[in-house]
């Protein structure tokens, strides 16, 4: 199915539902858990092509939660980071085909698991709120190289919103409209990278039904949850796997 094996095709979409439920639950984290989660026993390139549908659909359900209104003055508001961001995940993604598998795995693993243990720790990064101009554009350009790459930019658009004390409600959109302008930016770049092809695309659209489903569930669950204790159990998984990326480049 997909080229792929049944029981690694059931393993990618329990990954992918198990991603979603995370996202509509708490806001974040489902390209980190895809990519990390899939990498592990997929190739990277594939495992990137696979969250990219799956990414796109759940984040333009987040975005338009509150109307098209709503996320359209969320875009005007933040359209210095994602300017930046859209530009630098183009230029990001042109890396991926000839970026050597080791350095690959490293570039996903490190970060995931850098993030997962200062969140663990307690400790978030926050930019100088004065400066908000300067702060989105460093947002862009650390979020679009790393999204470029593995599809990942959630962490420092996070970073930005503690920094500037958006409320929560906001915060989500603010989330969901960067995420969904980013993964149609992420989409785009990799149809020209040739990561996303025929070839990888057919998984990703399969995988898209299980990441809706999932999303909703999560929102369905959102309140019922002790949000502090899942969000603990969610960053030990994301340490886990990442570490898991580091182990198979180190192997290499």
């Amino acid at each position: 199915m997909f080229g792929l094996d049944l029981t690694i095709f059931l393993m990618a979409v329990g990954v992918t539902v198990f991603a979603s439920i995370v996202k509509g639950a708490v806001g974040f984290a489902m390209p980190m858990i895809m990519i990390s989660g899939l990498a592990s026993f997929l190739p990277a390139e594939q495992a990137l092509a696979a969250l990219i549908l799956p990414t796109l659909a759940t984040n333009l359900a987040q975005a338009l939660r509150q109307g098209w209104r709503a996320a359209v003055a969320t875009a005007l508001e933040y359209r210095r980071l994602l300017i930046t961001l859209c530009i630098t995940i183009v230029f990001a993604a042109q890396l991926v085909p000839v970026m050597p598998q080791t350095v690959m795995l490293l570039t996903l693993g490190l970060p995931i698991v850098a993030f997962a243990l200062t969140q663990l720790a307690g400790w978030q990064f926050r930019f100088h709120a004065t400066k908000r101009v300067r702060a989105e554009v460093t947002t862009g350009l650390v979020g679009g190289f790393f999204g470029g790459i593995s599809g990942v930019w959630g962490p420092p658009t996070i970073a930005l919103l503690i920094s500037l004390d958006v409320e929560k409600q906001e915060n989500v959109r603010v989330q969901g409209v960067v995420y969904m302008i980013g993964s149609a930016m992420l989409l785009a770049a990799h149809l020209g990278s040739g990561v996303a092809s025929g070839t990888t695309l057919p998984l990703s659209a399969a995988l898209t039904l299980p990441a809706m489903a999932g999303l909703y569930a999560g929102f369905a669950i959102q309140d019922r949850l002790d949000a502090r204790r899942f969000r603990h159990w969610t960053l030990v998984v994301l340490a886990i796997t990442g570490l898991n990326l580091i182990r198979r480049a180190l192997a290499l």
